[in-house]
């Protein structure tokens, strides 16, 4: 997806929003995470991740070519973590758009594989118990 399509498909999901206001928010954004980068800040987006720089050190490369032995200087590198939600909105089971934080506080399945253990008839859910019930008889 390029910035255009991703302007394209937020008017289309928010229509009341006007397509040059969104455009000029997309690039707002990333005016501002490019230069905070380059000073050096690590821009966070809570849920979606966090962008920093690495830096490489000064090392020895070699030529593919030639073989002979060359310097590589010191380079900066962008460096991005994906945030928990996004991580687990990628690896949910199913595609559909659900919102982030119903992903995050979904319960999650304890058994991996294999049938569901049917509850026996002698013992109960606390929960559908009445008060008269769960309270101990003296």
């Amino acid at each position: 997806m390029v910035k255009s399509e991703l302007v394209q498909r937020i008017v289309g999901q928010r229509p009341h929003l006007y397509q040059r206001d969104v455009a000029r928010v997309v690039d707002a954004m990333l005016e501002e995470i490019v230069p905070a980068l380059a000073r050096g800040d690590r821009v966070e987006l809570r849920g979606f991740g966090i962008f920093s720089v690495k830096v490489r050190q000064a090392r020895t490369g070699r030529n593919p070519r030639t073989g002979a032995m060359m310097p590589v200087g010191q380079k900066a590198i962008p460096f991005f973590k994906s945030g928990e939600v996004t991580r687990k909105r990628l690896n949910a089971p199913s595609t559909s758009a659900e919102s982030p934080r119903a992903l995050v506080e979904r319960p999650q399945p304890f058994l991996a594989a294999g049938a569901v253990p049917k509850p026996s008839s002698t013992t109960s859910d606390p929960v559908t118990l009445s008060e008269s019930e769960t309270a101990p008889s003296s």
